[in-house]
């Protein structure tokens, strides 16, 4: 009957008392029929609370497991609150079987999952833990199962697993100590040590030497079993399972290690494989590599065979080629894999067509280095995906061509070229509307684009469009009424058409801009239509819209699909970062002052020459530092030297792009004692948000460097200068320094190459005061026209040739990022007076605050000294 679907609504008086028998056969029967007729919120289970702890308590196993069982199969929330604290003293009793044990384990993780914040998980950490080294294997795997739940939930409580983890492999993987009883085709039990290097894979690396010299071996050794590839198919999955999970750990633990280059030729091998789950298990890997290695050559040389992976027969490995291609793109290949993720979209299931789309959408505007190509994807994308275009995709489309000039009249000419082809599809529409509505005008005057020649395009659709769209054409028409009074009339026979409809959308809107376009003033119709302002620069709707795509497992994830940029932020990835950070030497600053060039965390003497020689401490105080010169030297440059003295030596490497920097600052101990408590912070104004996302040990060594890494956000118009403080200790005396760092407005400028015209355009367009600022300073000694011109270059600005017909006179254009402020264009003239020695400097810019604050900063870095 319950097979059936019948409610069993009788018996269970008589079941509950089965319970309660001291015989096996009518106790089983008793639990087997509550199991069954009683559901987790049953008032009866109060009843049968007190014979199962009677059972728990019993010293019969056959008792103590039927009650485990119905526990587990029931699951109450009252169930795991009376009984969680018996079953887990089951569990840690040296009285209990190990058959007992493994069904208490597997029973608490049950009512672990269902009832977390009944259990006291984190009390019973150092009980539970001592399990998973049980010499029965059966035991150790459910305890380990169980660990593997909770250190998810309660890192800290159970870091002590660590050790146990790496322990127990080496015990299987080197020494070889297991029962023969669980060795499963050649592999020993491979199900315990596929969970102990997940379990290792929610930790940073540990910390001794030791264990990491254990662990770098039981990897190393599953690596080398697996260069044959067993016949049996038993013997190679088993194998496989192991040896991807290995795979995955080394990854966790260092990415460039030698183990994970070995790694990466075997899943060369793997994702050509025969084998489906092969080729899905070494797409998937390849994946997570991406998402962390340093360099992704390794994996580019497998492109072809990736992208051929989309045409696989299986749909799970087309869904994991397509991860990789979008974790493993870059500046370098993104219009390769764009273009053949375009030209497989076409083919693809609708299973993936959303997540293609957006996908594709991410990657166009994240590797865009000219943003035609990127319209002309996103136009390409919506006529062939059509319906699985997120409203999202076009929402970004628009806010990117709001908020950059340059691209609008681009923008504007293709939109209008779409709609006049007869498979525009609504989402085209959609665009075209609003950025018609917006630029239109920019391309009035060229052929094929009249004010006629617009309104026909986009009204030619109208009817077979939806309502929500209709109604934005209809604001798009008030905004043409606005641009284009000549077609004034035909908008208004429109509007009166549509006063008229059942939508009350629609009516509403026809009937409002009707009585705002009929005003006998067109001042109302202005301040409607004034000219939409830049998008406040955030984070990408797209990526959120991914990532509610991505469904986790039941083990969380301890990386995300996405490359280096998606694992920036990952639990994981913050550990590990915690741990001491040296620097390549590749990444190593080369520092003038001093000349300090050690990396890696290695002694500078060792890196070729005597110590005084490397770090001039042949004077224990040094010569005289002018902190100001390095200041005004980084103001204008992306590294050096920003801060010396007899104990440190403190350089900066930078670069930014629109409103985002990433800053690098090292640290060098010049002295012969250790640096000790070192404590470092930036103080800012709201102006700008500077985030540490690498941090930096507490102590450096003698001659050591260590450097820590920071992203920078420009928010508004920056006026001063954010400080670093730095903190330590050194031969027992404390230390502490404040320091001005070199992040001023121009970091976050981007030159611009402009014609004679265009400049004098806009500069007249610009006007006068408050947008224009003007002022005659004294030069700091002779004019040198070259050097003030590579002093604007580093000040970012764009100096334009053959614009002014004084050839001593120079020209800049540049454009300022932030987030509030949007995108500001830029424009100076520098005259000089060469026999007065004297500047002249005149400052525009589209915003007043920026004007304000430019002409003081250029003006500061055109008399400082260098």
């Amino acid at each position: 009957m319950y097979i059936l679907g019948w409610d069993v609504d009788f018996g269970h008086m008589e079941a509950v008392n089965l319970i309660s028998s001291p015989k096996y056969s009518e106790k089983q029967i008793g639990y087997l029929a509550v199991t069954l007729m009683l559901t987790e919120n049953s008032e009866l289970l109060r009843l049968v609370v007190n014979s199962m702890r009677k059972d728990l308590d019993d010293p019969n196993e056959i008792h103590n497991c039927l009650a485990l069982h119905a526990i587990a199969n029931i699951g109450g929330r009252e169930m795991a609150e009376s009984l969680a604290n018996d079953v887990q003293r089951l569990l840690v009793s040296g009285r209990s079987s190990p058959f007992v044990k493994k069904k208490a384990a597997l029973c608490l993780l049950r009512l672990f999952r269902k009832h977390q914040d009944v259990l006291h998980a984190q009390e019973w950490a150092s009980k539970v833990l001592i399990m998973m080294d049980d010499h029965d294997l059966g035991v150790t795997l459910a305890v380990t199962t169980l660990v593997l739940a909770l250190a998810q939930q309660f890192p800290e409580a159970y870091i002590g697993c660590v050790t146990e983890a790496i322990n127990r492999m080496h015990k299987i993987v080197i020494e070889k100590e297991y029962s023969p009883d669980y060795v499963y085709y050649k592999v020993p039990v491979p199900w315990l040590q596929v969970k102990l290097l997940r379990l290792l894979q929610y930790y940073p690396p540990p910390e001794d030497r030791s264990l990491r010299s254990r662990l770098t071996n039981v990897l190393q050794t599953i690596i080398n079993n697996a260069q044959d590839i067993p016949k049996n198919v038993q013997h190679n999955n088993a194998q496989n399972a192991v040896l991807f999970e290995a795979i995955n750990l080394a990854i966790h633990l260092d990415p460039e290690s030698e183990i994970v280059t070995q790694a990466a030729v075997l899943l060369s091998r793997f994702i050509s494989s025969k084998e489906t789950n092969i080729r899905y298990l070494g797409l998937e890997t390849m994946t997570h590599l991406a998402g962390f290695a340093y360099s992704l050559d390794a994996i580019k040389k497998h492109q072809e065979t990736i992208i051929q992976s989309l045409k696989d027969k299986d749909i799970s490995v087309r869904r994991r080629a397509l991860d990789l291609l979008y974790s493993m793109c870059d500046a370098t290949n993104s219009r390769v894999i764009v273009s053949e993720l375009l030209h497989y979209l076409t083919i693809a299931d609708f299973a993936i067509r959303e997540e293609m789309v957006l996908k594709i959408a991410i990657l166009t505007e994240k590797f865009a280095d000219d943003y035609s190509w990127y319209v002309d994807v996103i136009l390409q994308l919506i006529t062939i995906a059509g319906d699985h275009v997120s409203a999202e995709v076009w929402y970004r489309v628009v806010q990117i061509v709001t908020n950059i000039e340059d691209l609008q009249v681009y923008a504007a000419r293709t939109v209008l070229n779409a709609l006049k082809s007869p498979t525009c599809h609504e989402n085209s529409l959609k665009v075209g509307g609003y950025i018609l509505g917006e630029f239109g005008h920019l391309i009035a005057n060229d052929p094929g684009c009249s004010p006629l020649e617009q309104f026909m395009a986009l009204h030619s659709k109208f009817g077979m469009c939806t309502v929500a769209t209709r109604a934005l054409l209809l604001t798009t028409y008030l905004k043409f009424v606005n641009l284009f009074p000549e077609i004034k009339d035909e908008i208004i026979r429109v509007f009166k058409q549509y006063c008229y409809v059942l939508d009350v959308e629609l009516q509403q809107r026809a009937c409002e801009y009707l009585a705002i376009v009929t005003q006998p003033t067109d001042d109302l119709l202005q301040t409607v239509c004034e000219e939409m302002p830049p998008f406040p620069e955030r984070e990408s709707a797209l990526l959120s819209r991914l990532q509610k795509k991505v469904h986790d497992t039941e083990d969380k994830r301890t990386w995300n699909i996405g490359g280096k940029d998606a694992n920036k932020e990952t639990p994981v990835a913050r550990k590990t970062d915690r741990r001491r950070s040296t620097i390549k030497s590749s990444e190593s600053l080369n520092l003038q002052s001093g000349g300090f060039t050690a990396g890696n965390g290695t002694s500078a003497a060792n890196a070729g020459g005597g110590l005084d020689d490397l770090l001039g401490l042949a004077d224990p105080m040094g010569p005289q530092i002018n902190l100001d010169l390095f200041y005004n030297r980084l103001v204008i440059g992306t590294s050096g030297v920003l801060h010396e003295d007899q104990n440190i030596q403190i350089g900066i490497k930078s670069e930014y792009h629109n409103h985002l920097g990433r800053l690098a600052v090292f640290y060098g101990n010049k002295s012969m004692a250790t640096i000790q408590n070192l404590d470092t912070s930036i103080q800012a104004g709201p102006e700008s948000k500077i985030t540490l996302v690498q941090p930096i040990a507490s102590s450096i060594p003698p001659a050591t460097q260590y450097h820590q890494m920071y992203n920078v956000e420009c928010v508004n118009v920056l006026t001063d200068a954010p400080s670093l403080l730095v903190e330590y200790d050194i031969g027992g005396q404390p230390i502490h320094l404040s320091i001005r760092l070199p992040l001023v407005l121009t970091k976050f400028m981007s030159p611009v190459e402009l014609s004679a015209t265009d400049f004098f355009s806009r500069w007249r367009q610009i006007g006068g005061p408050p947008r224009e600022n003007q002022v005659i300073f004294k030069s700091r000694g002779v004019i040198v026209v070259q050097k003030a011109k590579e002093i604007l270059t580093g000040l970012h600005f764009g100096v334009l040739e053959g614009v002014d017909p004084n050839p001593n006179n120079l020209v800049g254009a540049s454009i300022y990022s932030s987030i509030e402020c949007g995108k500001v264009g830029c424009l100076l003239r520098l005259e000089p007076n060469l026999e007065q020695e004297m500047y002249r400097l005149t400052i525009r810019t589209t915003n007043d605050a920026v004007t304000a604050a430019l002409t003081a900063q250029c003006e500061h870095s055109l008399q400082a000294e260098y």
